[in-house]
Parts: C-alpha cells; sequence; structure tokens
C-alpha cells in the first residue's frame, strides 16, 4: 500500500482514482473504468486485487489491460498487485459508464444502446450516426476496426464510422 498512515478506505479510492487513468489500449480515449471492466478492489491480506472483466472472453487486448493495471498501481506505490479476471457475470455493454459513452461518441464511434432498449428480440436498432446524429445509417460489415466494432455508414453525411457492438 502507499504508506502505513493510509487507511484502506484511502488506499482503495486512490486505486480507483488512478485506474480511471488506465486507457483501454484498443480504444485510447476511454480508460477501463469507463468500459466498467474493473468489477471491485479489495484486500487480501498485504496484496490489493483488482478483478477485471474482459469486455468478451476473446478479447485480444485483456492481458494488455491486466499489465497496465498492474503497472499503474506498482508504479504509485502499490507494491503487491494482483489483477484477477472474473468471468462471471460476463461484461456487457450496459457496464459501460455515461462518461464512456460520450467519449465513444465525441471521437467519432457510435456508443451501444442499453440492453433495456432491446426487448423486441434480434431486430436492429437505428444507429445515430456520430457526426451528423442522422438515422440514415447502415451497417457495411459486422467485422469494424476492433473485434468490438462494426463498420457502418450514414448515408446522409456519407461518413463511414465504427458502432460499438451491443454485447
Amino acid at each position: 500500500m502507499p504508506n502505513a498512515s493510509t487507511t484502506a478506505a484511502d488506499s482503495f479510492d486512490r486505486a480507483w482514482t488512478l485506474l480511471a487513468e488506465v486507457p483501454d489500449p484498443e480504444i485510447p480515449i476511454v480508460s477501463v473504468l469507463d468500459l466498467g471492466m474493473v468489477r471491485g478492489i479489495h484486500k487480501e491480506q498485504e496484496t490489493l486485487v483488482v478483478e477485471v472483466a474482459p469486455t468478451y472472453s476473446g478479447c485480444p487486448a485483456t492481458e494488455v489491460i491486466e499489465l497496465s493495471i498492474a503497472q499503474q498501481l506498482e508504479a504509485n506505490g502499490y507494491e503487491n498487485v494482483s489483477v484477477r479476471r472474473v468471468l462471471s457475470p460476463p461484461w456487457t455493454t450496459d457496464w459501460i459508464s455515461d462518461a464512456g459513452r460520450k467519449k465513444l461518441l465525441a471521437f467519432g464511434i457510435a456508443p451501444p444502446p442499453h440492453s433495456t432498449s432491446l426487448r423486441g428480440g434480434f431486430a436492429t436498432l437505428p444507429v445515430a450516426c456520430p457526426q451528423c446524429a442522422s438515422l440514415k445509417t447502415e451497417r457495411i460489415s459486422e467485422f469494424g476496426s476492433t473485434p468490438c466494432k462494426a463498420a457502418w455508414r450514414c448515408t446522409q453525411c456519407q461518413e463511414p464510422f465504427d458502432h460499438f457492438k451491443c454485447i
């Protein structure tokens, strides 16, 4: 822990603050906290344990994210850090914070809808263009610039854009 006079609550609060600075390596404008990947922080004996849910099971950035979390905490005085992968419950795009959704949109990535808006089953909801906000959009490919995004195009402004897939 940072020092002997730091309380456990202060230490946890500081750890959360530090993790807000750890970017997602594939979408660096959002942090692991923005994406809702950090599920908890607790102490086991002298070890600070950070529980992380990968965005999906095959995410190629998971190990880099776990290493970045440990390095960020260790570089800021945490001596014994353990990052644990948590698969249950599985990560969902509902865990993306409102701030994270705004960052995605500002960067030109259409954020996913909340799953509560998907109650109609497998119907595709309209995706607003992050450039002009038009709903006159079409999916070009289910496969985008990263595995968690799909390629879309706006038929109004003609701009291509990524859409963060709803999981």
